[in-house]
């Protein structure tokens, strides 16, 4: 069933989001060669905390992280570790959420590490491209496959693989609620309206759609060894223009 939330619920989800975007902004300011993502991880921790919120992902289904930190060919799900080391020309994939007042904001962004291959930073700028343009149709009577087709769009027009397996869903008291929003047509017609909060996630790659899970049976990687990049905002759908809910309250 999809929920459509109430001001208060909102109001919290807007909270979360906020300190979500503060990790974000302090990971901005901390990648670079030779940072572990286990040092990413209790950076991110310790934000979460100080703004007296619960870290959604650690121990979720028994996830040992506070973020997702996924590398190159490592799509979602990467776990941070003390031996995983950045180096120059790396990308990394940085997914958080922040529960606060009962409510969840999730968000992911990709960085590069250093200076990194035109190839790779075409790849993240298209797979924000494509988050972008995904958001612009999430606006009360558009339907789920609008927003999943201006998604696919930018794939298909910039030659990247879309992951299939994996995509957006809903949010608010919990992390995943419905409904599941595919980065490609599906033929959803689920009518969008006012209320509801979706995270958006379109994760592209450099070669083909298919992706496998590693044996430590969390870490999805493409099955071809090229990079993946991944961006995603929690977004509210109104009778106007979407709202994004994990961006820095001034």
């Amino acid at each position: 069933m999809i929920t459509r939330k109430s001001r208060d619920e909102i109001k919290k989800m807007r909270h979360a989001g906020h300190i979500v975007a503060l990790v974000h902004k302090k990971m901005h300011e901390v990648i670079e060669p030779g940072i572990s993502t286990k040092e990413l991880d209790s950076i991110a921790l310790n934000i979460i905390k100080e703004n007296k919120a619960i870290p959604t992902f650690l121990g979720y289904h028994g996830f040992p992280g506070c973020i997702c930190a996924s590398i190159n060919e490592q799509v979602v799900h990467g776990i941070p570790s003390k031996d995983v080391i950045l180096k120059e020309g790396d990308i990394i994939a940085v997914d958080v959420g922040a529960t606060y007042g009962g409510m969840v904001g999730d968000s992911a962004w990709s960085y590069p590490v250093g200076k990194i291959t035109p190839e790779r930073e075409h790849l993240l700028k298209v797979t924000e491209e494509s988050l972008m343009a995904g958001i612009s149709k999430m606006k009360a009577g558009n339907i789920l496959d609008d927003i999943s087709g201006a998604i696919e769009d930018v794939a298909i027009r910039e030659n990247m693989g879309i992951v299939r397996q994996y995509g957006g869903h809903g949010v608010g008291r919990a992390m995943h609620e419905d409904p599941f929003l595919f980065n490609y047509r599906v033929g959803d017609k689920t009518l969008i309206k006012s209320g509801m909060v979706i995270a958006i996630e379109p994760m592209l790659n450099l070669g083909c759609d298919d992706v496998k899970v590693l044996d430590d049976e969390w870490t999805v990687v493409t099955k071809d060894g090229k990079a993946s990049a991944h961006f995603e905002h929690t977004v509210l759908a109104t009778e106007d223009e979407p709202l994004l809910l994990t961006t820095l309250i001034e």
